[in-house]
């Protein structure tokens, strides 16, 4: 996982490396009284007590190279949620842009729907893949993933080991959300909630997102 990332930079021209990721359940909670602002000798005092107005899922994607996020806030995290935003990520680059996506291994990720999207893609046809639970690609979870992490595909998936879901770098934007705008905020609706967090990652591309660099002993290293 950590020679995808370092590769990066270099292959940036020809190559998009993105981690993408969900974030599921996120509350919006309306305190039923203003927080207290910091005071001398007081910190900042946040009511405990709120009323709940549903929840909001987040699938975003991280671009390892730039820094930047990009993401879809919905009601719902099925397979059509992902698959329909994996298809707008893709759009957005070039038909001959090659991509290197990072993920866990949830079995969204790994559908017969994400199949069914690498292989159009790809220019593989349909009719190969087989019957998902009977034969082919489609058969199993191992073999549908077996076909994303195909490195001749143009589109190539690269789950993170079990247990081990912290490699993805998203889950890093995903701390940063939650410590700067989720944890002591009120929101009146999910309305509010999806507004507000689609502001926050505009916010952060604009001000906060760093290109990446690989370092060894404080010095820079070339990929």
């Amino acid at each position: 996982m950590c020679s995808v990332y370092r590769s990066a930079i270099a292959a940036q021209k020809t190559t998009k490396t993105v981690s993408i990721d969900e974030m599921t359940g996120i509350q919006a909670l309306e305190r039923i009284a203003p927080s207290l602002p910091i005071k001398p000798g007081k910190v900042e005092r946040c009511e405990f007590e709120y009323v709940r107005h549903g929840t909001q899922t987040l699938i975003a994607h991280f671009d390892v190279v730039t820094g930047k996020v990009g993401g879809t806030i919905a009601n719902t995290r099925t397979e059509a949620d992902f698959v329909s935003f994996l298809d707008g990520l893709l759009r957005t680059a070039a038909p001959a842009m090659r991509w290197r996506i990072v993920c866990d291994n949830l079995d969204t990720h790994r559908s017969e729907g994400v199949v069914r999207l690498v292989a159009r893609q790809c220019g593989i046809d349909e009719a190969t893949l087989g019957r998902k639970g009977h034969d082919g690609v489609l058969a199993r979870k191992a073999s549908r993933a077996a076909f994303l992490r195909d490195q001749s595909h143009r589109i190539t998936f690269h789950f993170t080991p079990r247990h081990a879901s912290w490699l993805n770098q998203i889950e890093i934007w995903f701390s940063i959300l939650v410590r700067k705008l989720l944890r002591r905020a009120s929101f009146t609706s999910t309305a509010d909630l999806k507004d507000r967090i689609e502001r926050f990652i505009d916010y952060f591309n604009k001000t906060m997102a760093k290109p990446f660099k690989w370092t060894w002993a404080g010095k820079p290293l070339t990929a």
